[in-house]
């Protein structure tokens, strides 16, 4: 990539946006000729190629691929052997995917110029959100951002979350300073401390200091934004103490962090922190982001997919009065595309994908197929390039990158819903195969949460919200049975418990009949699963499951609560919290 589109900045942004969007069709078919031509040669193509380095030679010999596909040559990579396997360019560093989604974290190859794919998409975020809401340059953002300690492969590489590489590299680390849109509160040695509680205390103690200047909030995801408030909740009076005082608490020990901050908290601010503690010691947290951060006009966080289960209380802390903004699409292997409707209700947004990140091909699917086996072979004259997908209908997101996946499935279904010039845009709609599944039926978590949604409305007349789940399929006992662990919280006064064990009953049941034709046939003709179950859990639980995943090598950045699941040690977890268990009392409504 031509380095200068690292410059693009305002208006001469939006006029290469629309350019690569207008050309969609020619720089997808550049970008491919490019690909093929500088790894036609490795030992992954060439043995489909068989020396020809035309582009139709690779549309009809080279297969579709999941993991288990690649993973063998990024061993050897990872091993010592030479990026020249899969790749043209050499391999820097692997990327480790968050693991969240499906239980075990894969290893993706990258290259040199991939951090400047994602800078680029960076830098189109502010010129287009500017466009619905200006005025974002005359203050700061306060971005929750974290690094995790990365690994090494046997041979040396760097072996780290793709978020911690980006802001370990030159591009973030070496950006302008006092640049407008670049002006943040956290000092670069907070996002950098791989101790994530200091990191948290320094960067929300930051952000309450230049409360005043904050326009924008928010966290990659909206699980960690969460998190942060609740780290909030618990440590203001600390932070207040720090403030007024001018003087670092003695909690944090790193360094680089007390050096960073000594600066901002000193001289002694007692005024500051009698405002802070007056807002936070209130009776309620409820828009407790507006009172704290008064000129924010906006958070961003991603709240599509599972990330929309945050939504309610995200709209709590900020009494519905700040818009939510999912800024981009992006995954471990590529960054894809970018929201060009910033305000839109987050239910609506879609996805501009650009052509110049990657390679994109896609495998139609059927409105209920979403449980496609990714070990299952794809013939690839069923795939479809960009320019051919229509509107409406589904879709599993293929890539090819100049790093060495060739035809990889990412595992993401999504929906066509609109056209930007001739970029297609998409909604997404669920990982394929995070599902549940007991006998015939196939329960993906879009339909958890669409199940899910409809019966935690049941809740809300006993001031009850339900903050947080996550489900297995449970085989101890024959038949099986789906069991939802929730973590429940009231969103008003006290949680009225005369009533809410009978409650949870007819979640149970609620959650039963907004299930599929399959699940409620197995459930009440064959008798192939028993009664759905929710386990209530204490509170904290789900911050307690974040912490085990990322001290199993996760990323605060990159967590997204598992929907289903695998892990034994999760689920010891999440059942030595339980506090209350209930059945569903009775059969779906199954008619043939």
């Amino acid at each position: 990539m031509d380095g200068k589109k690292l410059e693009y900045k305002g208006e001469e942004a939006l006029k290469e946006l629309e350019r690569l969007t207008m050309n969609a069709d020619e720089v997808q078919e550049e970008l491919l000729e490019e690909i093929v031509t500088r790894n036609g040669d490795t030992e992954y193509l060439s043995k489909y190629l068989r020396g020809s380095k035309d582009v139709s030679a690779f549309k009809n010999r080279v297969p579709v691929i999941s993991y288990s596909g690649i993973q063998p040559y990024i061993k050897r990579i990872a091993n010592g052997e030479d990026s020249s396997l899969i790749s043209g360019h050499t391999i820097v560093e692997m990327l480790c995917s968050s693991g969240t989604s499906n239980g075990e974290p894969k290893l993706m190859p990258s290259i040199a110029e991939d951090l400047d794919r994602r800078t680029f998409l960076y830098n189109l975020v502010m010129p287009v959100v500017n466009q619905y809401i200006p005025g974002l340059d005359e203050g700061k953002a306060m971005f929750l951002n974290f690094v995790k300690a990365e690994m090494s492969t046997p041979c040396g590489l760097p072996a780290r979350a793709v978020l911690t590489s980006y802001y370990k590299s030159k591009h973030y680390r070496g950006r302008p300073r006092n640049v407008p849109f670049l002006d943040y509160t956290s000092p670069d040695q907070t996002v950098l401390c791989e101790d994530s509680n200091q990191s948290m205390y320094c960067q929300l103690l930051a952000g309450l200091v230049f409360r005043h200047q904050v326009l924008r909030l928010g966290a990659v995801f909206a699980s960690a934004f969460l998190r942060a408030i609740s780290y909030l909740e618990k440590n203001w009076v600390k932070m207040c103490n720090d403030i007024r005082k001018g003087k670092l608490d003695a909690s944090i020990t790193d360094p680089e962090c007390q050096l960073a901050m000594s600066s901002i908290i000193t001289p002694p601010n007692p005024g500051l922190a009698d405002e802070i503690e007056e807002i936070c010691s209130g009776s309620s947290w409820k828009g407790i982001l507006c009172r704290l951060w008064p000129k924010a006009k906006y958070i961003e966080a991603v709240v599509t997919g599972s990330m929309a289960q945050y939504i309610p209380s995200l709209e709590y802390y900020s009494d519905k009065r700040l818009p939510l903004f999912s800024p981009m699409y992006a995954s471990t292997e590529s960054f894809f595309g970018i929201n060009l409707r910033p305000l839109d209700d987050p239910s609506e947004v879609s996805f501009t994908l650009l052509p110049n990140m990657c390679y994109y091909e896609f495998i139609p699917l059927g409105e209920n197929s979403w449980s496609l086996d990714e070990e299952m072979e794809v013939p690839s004259n069923e795939l479809v390039s960009l320019l051919q997908v229509k509107l409406g209908c589904y879709y599993e997101l293929v890539v090819t990158t100049f790093a060495g996946l060739c035809r990889y499935r990412i595992g993401d279904v999504l929906q066509v819903t609109g056209f930007y010039n001739k970029a297609p845009q998409f909604k997404f709609i669920c990982r394929r195969n995070v599902a549940l599944s007991l006998d015939n039926d196939k329960t993906s978590e879009e339909d958890l949460h669409k199940s899910i949604t409809v019966a935690k409305k049941l809740l809300e007349p006993h001031n009850a919200i339900l903050l947080e789940y996550t489900s297995f399929a449970d085989t101890s006992s024959v038949p099986g049975h789906y069991v939802l662990y929730w973590e429940i919280g009231h969103n008003k006064s006290k949680i009225d418990n005369s009533s809410l064990d009978e409650v949870l009953q007819e979640c149970c049941i609620a959650v039963e009949e907004e299930l599929d034709y399959t699940y409620r046939r197995c459930r009440s003709h064959d008798k192939a699963i028993g009664p759905l179950e929710i386990r209530l859990v204490k509170p904290g639980t789900f911050e307690a499951l974040m912490d085990f995943y990322i001290s199993q090598g996760g990323s605060i950045n990159q967590y997204k609560t598992p929907r289903c699941i695998n892990s034994k040690a999760a689920l010891k977890l999440l059942e030595s919290n339980v506090k209350g268990q209930f059945l569903s009392p009775r059969d779906p409504i199954w008619i043939p």
